[in-house]
């Protein structure tokens, strides 16, 4: 049972050295003025809720559809990053077709010249020499179709590879985030750092495939995207680009 306090805190106690008169003050309580704070160190369990409402996500879900209408995306499936080969893995073939089509000009110019005994001349050629720059041109085409045709597709659910071997040969590999285990990239040389591109790798649980995509522009920036999707899709949150 607590004390009772009958002191009278209005009459003095003692006197000073000069007279003065010295009172009691009654206790403070520290008990009820002490705050109690409640820190709820419990780990979150539900997923964090992402930027994108469910009519947003359906939305840019139909956009990839009508805008890459080759990729078989799932329900709610939308397209984060297409990522195509950097332009200079086309110098070689763009290099080839160019001195071709040159060494054949050159012929064309020089050849009368060289035979001034023969009844060939520049107009005689002129059909000829245009069949053959018309088939350098279309050569060329063709080989920069293929090199741009690979490209792979970052989606909210899982990582597409479109390969292009030839004109009528084509592969397709898909991979979900979900079994995405490892990402890294790789830039060899001065000349890869001086024009921004590299190799990404990708490593999948259980079976251990390997997935690799050359001439990446700005490889370090699309290997962070990669993580950042597989993160919010193991963690049940819609990714964001």
């Amino acid at each position: 049972m607590a004390d009772v306090d009958n002191t009278d805190y209005d009459q003095p106690v003692a006197y000073d050295s000069q007279g003065r008169p010295l009172y009691a003050h009654p206790p403070t309580d520290t008990r009820a003025a002490a705050k109690t704070q409640i820190v709820d160190t419990k780990r979150q369990t539900k997923p964090i809720i992402g930027k994108y409402t469910t009519e947003q996500i359906m939305q840019m879900h139909r956009e990839s559809v009508e805008r890459y209408p080759q990729l078989n995306l799932s329900e709610n499936e939308y397209i984060i990053a297409a990522v195509y080969r950097h332009w200079i893995g086309l110098v070689s073939s763009v290099s080839i077709g160019a001195v071709m089509a040159v060494l054949i000009i050159v012929g064309w110019i020089a050849l009368p010249s060289l035979m001034p005994k023969s009844t060939i001349s520049i107009v005689s050629l002129t059909v000829p020499v245009l069949a053959l720059l018309a088939v350098v041109g279309i050569a060329t085409y063709l080989a920069v179709w293929v090199y741009m045709h690979n490209r792979f597709f970052l989606t909210n659910e899982s990582v597409i590879q479109e390969i292009q071997l030839s004109i009528f040969t084509k592969r397709e590999q898909t991979v979900s985030l979900l079994n995405i285990e490892d990402t890294s990239f790789s830039q060899a040389g001065p000349i890869q750092y001086l024009f921004g591109y590299g190799s990404i790798r990708l490593s999948t649980e259980g079976d251990e495939t390997t997935y690799r995509f050359d001439y990446v522009v700005n490889p370090k920036e699309q290997v962070a995207k990669i993580n950042n999707a597989v993160e919010a899709f193991k963690d049940g949150r819609p990714a964001e680009d």
